[in-house]
């Protein structure tokens, strides 16, 4: 597995971006800078975060220790290279769960990857559980030592020898007698473990013969699925060759359609030819169309014109007159009428009296006085003409009073005052009337004028219709026009369509669509990957089982070894031959391979200074320098050897346990010496020359190598 880049929301890392090559990676940081939380953001991808952990006084569960400095929720993504694809895996959170959300799919295609889960993603990624990976190649300077690890013993069945073959008689003596004493205790002890191994040799043994059928079934599906993905891809030839005749009559339809539209375009175009342009027939109709509306909306607005406002008339008996004339006349008049109202009464009684007087006069100096008579009679004469008068004045007031309607000579005026205070209104509203009128017809006068200009002699509806028909043609030969580019068009694209296909290899009886073809196609490439992918799990697995006849080997040998051990137990009275027994069983429960290859990295790095290793059954470590005739344990070495001695270890684990899974160190050199520390960078080159490395480092030292 290679890792590409990876992207964290997690702990202070706010959507940022740590991008990996091939090989070895080292990345210089000062502290704070991220990188253990890139080395937990690591684990917590491929294996899972633990939700159930509770924080403690001492310590802070994951959840707590990494949520997100910005309050963001937890989110990472990997791009990875694994078995020949390149794989994307991201966890969210969900709901209130951080990275409770798994995905995983091609990063090219976005296809899932249905073989990783949430639960095996980092098993099947790496090959082994988180355990063993943290007690391999992860390798932290916080956790150098390996401890023990059920899973890691599985996985490392021979890590439980100490390796030690100096011959010191007196150990041997004592692991001899702890191994009896441990031999049988309840249901503890060797023999238990070695029956432990026989069933697990024998569960190996039949997993591998579930696996060997399984792989036999496999294969038997994947020459079916062979079988089926050329019938299919057949049977998409066979389509593909139906397609290009159908095409073909298509064509043919197409040229048809094309020809037809090129002759009604010849036909619209000769229509056309002696018509006005389509630009005046437009800007015609517009300004006809314009007119129509402009003459209509006059006549609406004729039709809607008030009515002219109705004259005040002069009351009686001014008709005629202005309001100074008629007010003059009636002041006049009035003056007359109280002249005459006034004087009535005083002649009246003098009227009388005189008449009596010239009465009297005329009876008692007729004969006596005739002169006297007659001055009488003239000054009778004289009161009855005034009489008279008197008389004909009040005929005159009788016909000013009738003339104006009433005796109260002050209130004559009055029809004038009421006059007066009407005549304002009536000319605002004779002005108004006069505005509109005279705007209107102005407008009606200038659209005569336009309509003879437009029209002269001819309907507006017939000319509205002569350029209409003519827009008409216009436009019918533009839509031919457009058709016939479309008939163009059309015509080339199934010609571009119609390519020389050859027939189907095989005869075709299949009868699926064009689109199931495909989906099927689909699914059977990504059948046989998943059948593919499941072949190399089984082959995979089978070699991690390990060869038959050697399981069946080292299961005839735990029978023996068992065999002895119970002899053993049972015949504690023969010590010598019951240690012997147990030196030889012991003896082959040794990891010389791992114990050879941690020792041969131990001595590169300190320069061939030790030179002998071994490795007890708690993974504790014992060396042995040059001058040293005997081999001791860590604490009698120096913190920085120590580092040394388990980081040894911890890569010869790595190349046995998951020699295709990236190696991850963080700030595991801090306590080598520049020389040491030379040649452990010299290592991690050569170990990057067959898997990749990231080594995370708060020194600059390492990057100068």
């Amino acid at each position: 597995m290679r890792i590409y880049s990876m992207t964290a929301t997690f702990g202070k890392l706010e959507h940022e971006t740590l991008t990996l090559q091939p090989g070895l990676n080292i990345i210089h940081a000062p502290n704070e800078w991220g990188k253990s939380t890139w080395c937990a953001f690591l684990m917590a991808m491929l294996y899972g975060l633990d939700t159930r952990a509770k924080t403690t006084k001492t310590a802070l569960a994951d959840k707590e220790r990494f949520a997100p400095w910005s309050g963001s929720p937890m989110e990472g993504r990997i791009d990875l290279h694994w078995n020949g694809r390149d794989i994307t895996i991201q966890r969210r959170t969900k709901r209130r769960i951080p990275l409770g959300e798994f995905s995983a799919y091609e990063t090219a295609s976005g296809l899932p990857v249905k073989e990783l889960t949430a639960a095996n993603c980092g098993q099947t990624l790496l090959g082994v559980e988180q355990t063993v990976f943290r007690r391999a190649g992860f390798i932290r300077q916080a956790d150098l030592p390996v401890t023990q690890d059920e899973a890691l013993r599985r996985r490392l069945n021979d890590l439980v020898t100490t390796g030690d073959d100096s011959g010191d008689a007196d150990r041997l003596a004592e692991s001899l007698k702890e191994l009896r004493n441990r031999c049988r205790y309840n249901r503890t002890g060797l023999l238990p473990q070695a029956e432990a191994r026989r069933e697990e040799l024998e569960s190996k043994l039949a997993e591998l013969a579930a696996l060997d059928s399984q792989c036999r079934d496999v294969k038997r599906r994947m020459e079916e699925m062979k079988e089926w993905l050329a019938k299919l891809s057949n049977h998409r030839q066979a389509l593909t060759y139906a397609q290009t005749a159908a095409n073909a009559q298509r064509m043919a339809q197409a040229r048809e359609d094309r020809d037809r539209a090129e002759r009604t375009l010849e036909e619209r175009e000769a229509a056309c030819a002696q018509l006005p342009p389509m630009e005046t027939a437009e800007r015609t109709l517009r300004e006809l169309r314009s007119f129509r509306e402009q003459w209509n909306s006059a006549q609406m607005e004729r039709q809607m014109l008030p009515q002219m406002p109705q004259a005040p008339e002069m009351p009686q008996p001014f008709a005629g007159m202005t309001p100074q004339e008629a007010r003059e006349m009636a002041r006049e008049e009035g003056r007359v009428y109280a002249a005459l109202e006034t004087g009535r009464l005083p002649v009246l009684l003098l009227v009388l009296a005189a008449v009596g007087a010239g009465a009297a006069a005329l009876l008692l100096f007729q004969r006596a006085f005739p002169a006297a008579a007659a001055a009488g009679v003239g000054t009778l004469a004289a009161l009855i003409w005034s009489v008279w008068e008197l008389v004909s004045g009040k005929k005159r007031r009788q016909a000013l009073a009738k003339k104006y309607g009433t005796g109260q000579w002050r209130r004559w005026a009055d029809p004038i005052d009421d006059y007066e205070a009407v005549l304002p209104g009536y000319e605002e509203a004779m002005k108004e009337y006069q505005d509109l009128s005279g705007d209107l017809e102005l407008r009606l006068m200038m659209l005569n004028k336009r309509r003879g200009e437009l029209f002269q002699d001819r309907e507006p509806e017939a000319l509205l219709n002569h350029w209409q028909q003519i827009l008409d043609a216009w436009e019918a030969y533009h839509d031919a026009r457009r058709e016939a580019q479309r008939a163009n068009n059309y015509f080339e694209t199934i010609s571009a369509l119609i390519k020389p296909v050859e027939k189907p290899a095989m005869l075709d009886s299949l009868t699926y669509s064009e689109e199931d073809t495909l989906r099927l196609l689909g699914e059977c490439a990504q059948e046989q990957q998943r059948l593919q992918n499941r072949l190399g799990q089984y082959q995979g697995r089978m070699e991690a089982l390990g060869d038959q006849a050697s399981l069946e080997a080292a299961l005839a040998e735990e029978n023996r070894r068992i065999a002895q051990l119970e002899q053993t137990y049972a015949a504690l009275t023969t010590a010598m031959e019951t240690l012997a027994q147990a030196r030889a069983e012991l003896q082959r429960r040794f990891a010389p391979r791992i114990t050879r290859r941690a020792q041969e990295l131990m001595e590169a790095m300190t320069s061939g200074r030790y030179h002998s290793l071994s490795i007890g059954e708690d993974f504790s470590l014992r060396s042995g320098a040059g001058e040293e005739g005997t081999l001791r344990d860590h604490l009698w070495r120096s913190d920085g050897t120590v580092d040394q001695l388990y980081l040894a270890l911890r890569l010869a684990v790595a190349e046995v346990l998951t020699p295709q899974a990236p190696v991850i160190l963080d700030d595991a050199l801090v306590r080598f010496d520049d020389r040491r520390m030379q040649a452990a960078v010299e290592l991690l080159k050569q170990t990057a020359e067959h898997r990749q490395v990231i080594c995370f480092t708060c020194q600059s030292r390492e990057t100068r190598v």
